[in-house]
């Protein structure tokens, strides 16, 4: 996973506390660039659906 090229959102550009992904072929990959090396990986179908849950606010408390 060294050769992945992760990406963080524009509005962390310090790097702490920041969601990072790396987007492959098939396979998503998310992680915290507090804990870089605990990686969770999902499949497209996965991600599309994360982030339409997140978009739609179905993660609000």
């Amino acid at each position: 996973m060294d050769d992945l090229d992760w990406q963080r959102p524009e509005a962390c550009p310090d790097g702490a506390s920041c969601p990072e992904v790396a987007i492959t072929a098939d396979t998503v990959y998310l992680r915290s660039s507090l804990q870089p090396n605990s990686v969770a990986q999902l499949t497209r179908d996965e991600w599309r659906d994360l982030l339409s849950g997140v978009r739609n606010g179905e993660f609000d408390i």
